[in-house]
């Protein structure tokens, strides 16, 4: 059983930075593959980056490479996600994921699971 709680979302400007951090809780975290998701107001729930349980490979979606970077530190369980230049478009709210299903599909919610209750980001323009 692994809990989330994240931090770190706000209001900023656009052009901006912020940087979203991810507590999990347990003995295992190094045994799960991490996410970060979003939703919009109105839309469905989206990938936007993952890292894999050793922190070696990381992958995101278009409309965030170049500006977004996650990363993780197995030795305090956290997770985060920079986030740079960023755009109204980026309003959301970012989700934390855990994924300990071997079948877990990178870059999408498939074996994803745990997850956070979110934190808020807003970007003003």
């Amino acid at each position: 059983q692994v809990q989330l709680v994240e931090s770190g979302g706000g209001l900023v400007q656009a052009g901006g930075s912020l940087r979203l951090s991810c507590a999990a809780s347990g003995r295992t975290f190094s045994t799960y593959g991490m996410g970060w998701f979003r939703q919009a107001p109105g839309k469905e729930r989206e990938f936007v980056a993952a890292v894999t349980k050793s922190g070696g490979s990381t992958y995101y979606v278009n409309s965030v490479k170049g500006r977004f970077t996650i990363s993780r530190d197995n030795a305090k369980n956290m997770v985060y996600l920079q986030m740079n230049s960023l755009k109204p478009e980026d309003t959301a709210v970012y989700y934390c994921a855990a994924a300990s299903d071997p079948n877990w599909l990178i870059m999408t919610d498939y074996g994803m699971n745990y997850w956070g209750k979110g934190t808020l980001v807003t970007v003003s323009s």
